[in-house]
């Protein structure tokens, strides 16, 4: 947008509001190029609308909260408005699509007063990918206050379309233990569609409006408040934060954000572009994340994991298949191995002890797996409810560091509730002390809790690999669903989805091919990643594969989007150091063809292509020429990795 153009468009709204007789409030992004409203009906409802590029993506939206004690969504006015302010901050994460991150956004706070006279602030933030806005209320109260619910809306035009999960309602389905973000997406609906359930939809959100691609979500959900999703019903495409059903938190504890003040609440975000590529790009959630609230750089580092459970199942958590298990990770290099289920009546621990010091002498690390249950849900799987109190998690937590055991991986969560998401903070804060990497299954997503407490390596919260082992079904529509996740899940945080199956499901028909499987493992991104192939299956594959296996980076230090579109296909670039890996997986049924454009990648520089045989029975290594385009053809359900050198 031109200097010009917006004095004008400013201009204009001011003349609209001298009309209507309410002062509308400009903020925007550093770029000039999304601008986000401001201002108070007639009767004192806060209102906003956000537009890129001179078009409007957001209509007129709610905003407002009603508290126990008082009511924050009408009535309000205005007391004063702050100067724009700059903020900017760098920041280094762990592990995540970007180790090196920066932010620059500006920031306008409204000082409001409902009409008892209480004091709200609305806080915007503006950055050039999006908008982000809290609430703070400043005064002093001991007594704790409860929110009944936020009022905050997002309100599309009705010609959007939207890729959406749904979420199933609070302890329901295979022992109560839902929700556990583990559904399929619906995909390019229209703004507007009815959710399944009355849980909702959960975030992030995906919307797609002419060139503007938009995604919901929110980041710095701290322990006094709850884990949001959007509503069932959203009539004219409009959506509200919608919070967690009544069963979902611990018994006798809160449900509904409950605290003191002053209190600030979790941002809001919007993340606003007219192309993928910036969306894909974007580290607007960690961003807004809390900073590390400790540091963890000297005793743990990214990895990747073998796991036997996710194809042998429960009988494979024996003392010979899990030390089979260590010697694949020494094998192909990788730092863990993962110890699911029933370790403690199948192996125990003086027997986990051993296989931990036998570990150690292939320098790969031991990683546990624990029911978090208290009583809201009815799995029978061991160990349990060992880590319910501090007390009980300290006395676990000792004993693991005393063993040598690196992290722990903890399924089974209860829910969205404010004491189930202080009950993962505690897990953290207390593992932090003891050494111990956190890797959450069964849970919510992680709103960029991989900053603000850098030991959590993962979580789950996506129909993952194990699914395509449940049921054909699961398998038939994997390679579409794959296709969603770099833009919806996996967009911002760590993802546990465990990829990567050369040799196939025992009993089901893989639809993927092995190129297909193979970009995976550069496409999805987690601290940790847990990778499916078994040690039999991995020795069957061709050795130009399997030294690719042991060669994959644990970080990244950057990504570019090269192509794709949410259900159909996906190309991402990711860069280790020098070495740029080029991914792609096609999730339908037709070929497809594409033209790779790499100007970031020299033109002199040599590769390695892996793709589909032309049979796309295996997988056949080639050399890349980068001083042209390169066309590559995708086979029904198939995919390539190129590895630059």
């Amino acid at each position: 947008m031109k200097i010009s153009n917006i004095l004008m468009f400013l201009l204009a709204l001011a003349n609209l509001n001298k009309i209507a007789g309410n002062e509308h409030y400009m903020l925007l992004s550093p770029n000039k190029k999304i601008a986000v409203e401001f201002w108070l009906t007639t009767t004192g409802e806060p209102v906003y609308a956000v537009s890129h590029s001179e078009t409007i993506v957001l209509r007129e939206s709610k905003l407002g909260l009603v508290r126990s004690d008082n009511d924050f969504s009408t009535q309000l006015s205005i007391d004063s408005v702050s100067d724009v302010e700059t903020i900017s901050e760098k920041y280094k994460l762990l592990h995540g699509k970007r180790l090196n991150c920066s932010y620059t956004a500006n920031k306008k706070v409204f000082y409001l007063r409902n009409r008892n006279l209480e004091k709200i602030n609305i806080i915007f933030q503006a950055s050039n990918d999006g908008i982000a806005f809290r609430y703070y209320f400043p005064e002093k109260k001991d007594t704790a206050i409860k929110i009944y619910k936020e009022v905050t809306s997002y309100h599309f035009n009705n010609t959007a379309t939207s890729f959406l999960q749904p979420s199933p309602d609070a302890r329901m389905e295979w022992h109560f233990t839902t929700p556990s973000y583990e559904e399929y997406y619906k995909l390019n609906k229209p703004v507007g569609t009815v959710a399944p359930n009355q849980a909702g939809w959960v975030m992030p959100a995906l919307f797609h409006d002419g060139q503007f691609w938009v995604c919901i979500t929110e980041t710095a959900v701290d322990t006094n408040y709850c884990g949001s999703r959007l509503s069932q019903f959203s009539p004219d495409g409009e959506y509200t934060v919608q919070f967690p059903q009544p069963q979902e938190g611990k018994s006798g504890e809160p449900v509904l954000p409950t605290s003191t003040t002053p209190w600030i609440t979790p941002w809001r975000i919007v993340a606003i572009t007219d192309n993928l590529a910036d969306m894909v790009e974007s580290t607007l959630e960690t961003d807004l994340a809390i900073p590390a609230r400790y540091d963890v750089s000297s005793w743990l580092e990214p990895g990747i994991a073998s796991w036997s459970w996710v194809i042998l199942k429960d009988d494979s958590t024996i003392y010979s298949t899990q030390k089979r298990y260590i010697d694949f990770a020494a094998t192909m290099n990788w730092q863990y191995c993962l110890i699911d289920a029933f370790w403690d009546a199948q192996i125990g621990y003086d027997k986990i002890q051993e296989l931990a010091n036998y570990a150690k002498t292939k320098d790969v690390k031991i990683l546990l797996w624990y029911n978090s249950a208290g009583d809201w849900n009815t799995t029978l799987l061991t160990p349990r409810d060992k880590l319910l109190t501090h007390e009980s998690r300290s006395k676990e937590f000792q004993k693991l560091k005393d063993m040598g055991i690196a992290g722990i991986k903890v399924d089974f969560f209860g829910g969205d509730g404010q004491s189930m998401m202080r009950y993962y903070a505690n897990i953290l804060t207390d593992a932090a002390k003891y050494n111990l990497a956190v890797n959450f299954h069964g849970s919510t997503f992680p709103r960029g809790w991989h900053r603000t407490y850098p030991n959590l390596v993962s979580m789950e919260a996506i129909r993952g690999e194990e699914f395509v082992t449940f049921g054909q079904e699961g398998a038939d529509k994997q390679p579409a669903h794959c296709t969603v996740i770099p833009f919806t899940r996996n967009l911002f945080d760590p993802m546990d989805f465990t990829p990567v199956n050369f040799s196939g499901i025992p009993n089901l028909e893989r639809r993927t091919t092995k190129g297909f499987e193979i970009a995976l493992s550069v496409l999805f991104t987690s601290g940790i990643q847990h990778l499916a192939e078994t040690p039999t299956g991995m020795t069957l594959q061709k050795d130009f594969v399997i030294n690719y296996m042991q060669t994959l980076p644990t970080t990244w230090d950057d990504v570019k989007f090269i192509d794709g579109y949410p259900g159909k296909y996906v190309v991402l670039a990711r860069k280790k150091d020098d070495t740029w890996f080029i991914a792609g997986i096609n999730g339908e049924k037709s070929e497809r063809t594409i033209t790779l454009h790499l100007p970031f990648v020299d033109k002199k520089s040599e590769g390695v292509l892996i793709a589909d045989m032309e049979n796309a029975e295996d997988l056949t290594e080639s050399k890349p020429d980068f001083s042209s385009p390169i066309t590559i053809s995708m086979h029904p359900y198939g995919g390539f990795v190129i590895k630059t050198k």
